[in-house]
């Protein structure tokens, strides 16, 4: 097992408990001690989980949760969404795509379609570069931890362009089916796209239902349909 899939099984254990043990980790990857401890401390290094005497814990106590970190949790059903979501794309079509870590699962299904796709997201050129897909990439300021553009200047590009569709994430999504933002440097790119595209689909895995956030900054009305 390479460090890349360790270093998602490990941000994954810390997605469901705050500290896990080194020897936890040894016994899960079947590595060693050395692999383990030069993997934490790789991973401390990258600002993803702090080490701790025997172990480590999650770093990111606010809602403004590593893209790493956030890709690992609930993978499989957002797989299923980006699925799903992909299917709503045409041949031609100009598509907004977030940096979520759910609406990069789209990305490896569209990569033979005649679109345009426009985005935040340093994930989504990558999967996308040497596709049939044309890919703008929003200026602004970079996130290197959510590995996105933001910014004025970001939300400033995406106004001079008009989308078909536009897919998007939400940090949570309430009983009126309203959508919540942990993060206003988020929000407004997210709500930026909205408003320059003719439809909204959200892709939202189950722990993001029946909740509220920071920021409310879309209304159910405003939404073609939730992927879920």
């Amino acid at each position: 097992m390479g460090f890349e899939r360790r270093k998602k099984e490990i941000l994954s254990l810390l997605a469901e408990k705050e500290f896990i043990t080194a020897s936890d980790l040894v016994q899960h990857l079947g590595v060693s001690d050395i692999t383990i401890r030069r993997d934490l401390s790789q991973l401390e290094s990258l600002h993803l989980l702090k080490r701790t005497h025997g172990g480590a814990t999650r770093i990111d106590e606010n809602p403004m949760v590593s893209f790493d970190l956030k890709s690992s949790q609930n993978e499989a059903e957002k797989l299923k969404i980006g699925e799903a979501a992909a299917k709503k794309i045409k041949d031609r079509d100009v598509v907004f795509i977030d940096c979520g870590s759910t609406t990069l699962h789209i990305c490896s299904h569209i990569r033979n379609l005649n679109i345009k796709v426009i985005t935040n997201s340093l994930p989504v050129v990558s999967v996308l570069q040497n596709s049939k897909v044309k890919v703008n990439l929003i200026g602004g300021e970079l996130d290197s931890k959510r590995q996105a553009v933001h910014g004025k200047m970001a939300v400033n590009h995406i106004n001079q362009y008009h989308a078909n569709k536009a897919f998007i994430g939400a940090d949570a999504i309430d009983k009126d089916g309203n959508l919540w933002a942990n993060s206003e440097t988020e929000a407004e790119i997210s709500r930026a796209m909205i408003d320059a595209s003719d439809k909204t689909y959200v892709c939202a895995d189950s722990s993001k239902k029946g909740k509220k956030g920071y920021l409310k900054f879309a209304k159910k009305m405003e939404v073609e349909q939730t992927i879920s």
